[in-house]
């Protein structure tokens, strides 16, 4: 049988390792999908609902599985569809590669169905790499050049192929002028250490300081032994950016845990007053969290070189593997016998796990969010891989989500795009299909698109290994995080034509399509309902009533935000009396625990 274009481009995924493609079919990708057919379905062909699921989707499987992640589209509004979800991919440095179609050649340039200049489209999504295969003899190099920069470079990649290309007999590159040839998949890559000269002017910095703080991020990942180290031999404090908060057990006393206007009170404490800092593979944005400029002197150590020195003030810049660049660091690290800054940061911890644990109890009408996720931490089991949502159930996950042991967990880190909660959930069941999955999601983000892939779970939950996978919806009928942001941030009322949602029973619709639904609306049943979707034998769908006037009060709430958000209750909040109540209460056993 003829070998096709679209038959060569799945035998090269295959030989690349690629046993998933998340996508969704049209006639832009026929020869594709016939392809599949007849390669036994080798990638997988995963069906979402939605194009942009297929793309964050590749996103959850290749945070959680450190591989390539690939989604496919057709052409015009497929390939439109997948933007956000390769967005999501830029901002957070995630390898995914898009394979869309495109119309014939023969049509291109004359308006003709579902044309779109994709090269337009995807050129700053796609920047590191962005291709047209219009002619056989560009594979295997264009696709295996993909895959390569999708890897080295952490970013999303695009491959566009026509669709009369797709059915051409495929034929291989030749020992010829202007023919470009490619070589056998492989993975392995160099690690890179910076000079010498460079580990000893950061050994020095941080041995003269007598606060060390450390910042890791999601480049950390696979230096976790060495910062513990580093951590013990300075008695320095380790916060964690948002998509770093997996790199480090939360048993640890002296993780302070998440660090920003999501952050704990602990971390605000250590930047505030350390005189040293380190940071770790991480990008953190938002420097008004990290210490005052000139208060700190600071050393970074980053793979990219162009993240770096582009947040604080840094002293010495390294840049090279995180653990590779740590192990040739400790080595001239003097161990600090002063241990007070140590026991200080330990004791900023214990006190801020108290508080959350009292904030948690607090009164609600008729579920405090903040017990939901209480409640849930303690069952998680080690092995368990945690999703959130945008919104305010990633304020919930990122102080309240206790990591340990093996744990995995993340979101839309830096886009923070509503939606990915349960299609990253779906990515990390491809990824570990015998490791339970969690995804914390707002009832808008089910409302957007979180309803529809529930319908993918009920397709193919059969075939993974340990079934569970709950989706618990934060069902307060309010787009919270929002809301309040005009209360705090522009001094505005709750403006309930934009912010009050639907009501929606979500365990009801997982009923409806042979999931089990669990409705809660009495705290006292949380942690039974947990127990039940933990131990479950197939998906849950745990729909919690809660109170969506409980503020997220970040524990370093400026002046200007308090003054704002009673500005917004003086103006005729409609809520305004259970925010005031719920604030109170909240930031009373902050004060009392603090």
């Amino acid at each position: 049988m003829t070998t096709t274009v679209a038959d060569y481009v799945l035998r090269r995924l295959r030989d690349w390792g690629v046993d998933h493609v998340f996508a969704y079919p049209g006639d832009g990708i026929n020869g594709l999908v016939a392809a599949f057919g007849r390669s036994d379905d080798q990638p997988r062909f995963i069906q979402s609902r939605h194009e942009e699921m297929s793309a964050l989707e590749a996103v959850g499987y290749a945070k959680f599985s450190g591989r390539v992640g690939v989604c496919l589209a057709t052409s015009g509004p497929g390939a439109i569809h997948l933007l956000n979800g390769l967005y999501d991919a830029k901002l957070d440095h995630v390898p995914v590669v898009a394979i869309v179609g495109q119309t014939a050649r023969t049509a291109i340039g004359g308006s003709y169905q579902q044309e779109v200049d994709l090269h337009a489209l995807f050129k700053d999504v796609a920047s590191e790499y962005l291709v047209d295969v219009t002619v056989p003899e560009q594979l295997p190099n264009a696709l295996d050049r993909a895959i390569r920069t999708a890897e080295a470079q952490r970013a999303p990649t695009a491959l566009i192929i026509p669709a009369d290309v797709q059915e051409l007999e495929y034929s291989p590159p030749e020992h010829a002028f202007k023919h470009v040839p490619s070589s056998p998949p492989s993975h392995s890559w160099a690690t890179a250490v910076p000079s010498e000269e460079d580990v000893r002017r950061a050994v020095e910095v941080l041995n003269a300081g007598e606060r060390v703080a450390v910042l890791v991020g999601q480049g950390a990942r696979g230096a976790a032994d060495e910062v513990r180290e580093i951590a013990d031999v300075l008695g320095a404090g380790v916060a964690k950016a948002l998509l770093g908060k997996d790199v480090l057990s939360d048993d640890e006393p002296w993780v302070t845990g998440s660090i920003g206007l999501l952050g704990t009170r602990p971390s605000y404490e250590l930047m505030r007053d350390c005189d040293t800092l380190l940071i770790v593979g991480s990008s953190f944005p938002y420097s008004q969290f990290l210490p005052e400029f000139g208060s700190a002197r600071a050393v970074q150590v980053d793979v990219d070189g162009r993240m770096i020195g582009m947040r604080y003030p840094t002293e010495v810049n390294l840049v090279g593997d995180a653990g590779a660049t740590l192990r040739a660091m400790l080595p001239g690290l003097r161990r600090k016998q002063d241990r007070s800054w140590r026991e200080a940061v330990e004791r900023n911890v214990g006190e801020w796990w108290e508080t959350l644990r009292a904030q948690s109890f607090v009164d609600a009408s008729p579920v405090n969010p903040m017990r939901i996720v209480w409640e849930l931490s303690p069952r998680l089991p080690q092995d368990a891989i945690v999703t959130a949502d945008s919104g305010s159930a990633a304020n919930w996950y990122a102080r309240l989500v206790k990591m340990r042991g093996g744990m995995r967990g993340s979101l839309s880190g830096t886009l923070a795009t509503m939606g990915a909660g349960v299609p990253y959930a779906i990515g990390a069941k491809f990824a570990h299909p015998d490791r339970p999955v969690v995804a914390l999601v707002g009832d808008g983000a089910m409302q957007m698109n979180g309803l529809a892939e529930l319908i993918t779970i009920a397709r193919y939950h059969g075939e993974w290994a340990d079934p569970r996978c709950v989706v618990c919806v934060l069902h307060n009928n309010d787009l919270n995080q929002v809301t309040w942001e005009l209360r705090a941030m522009g001094g505005a009322p709750k403006f309930e034509q934009s912010q009050v949602l639907p009501d929606v029973g979500y365990a009801a619709f997982a009923r409806s399509i042979g999931l089990e639904g669990i409705d809660v609306d009495d705290p006292a049943d949380l942690g039974p309902a947990w127990d039940r979707a933990l131990s479950a034998s197939g998906p849950v769908v745990l729909d919690v009533r809660c109170d969506p006037s409980m503020p997220p009060i970040p524990p370093h709430t400026t002046f200007e935000q308090t003054k704002a958000t009673a500005e917004a209750m003086l103006k005729g909040d409609p809520d305004a009396w259970d925010v005031v109540k719920r604030g109170v209460r909240s930031k009373v056993q902050e004060i009392l625990h603090g």
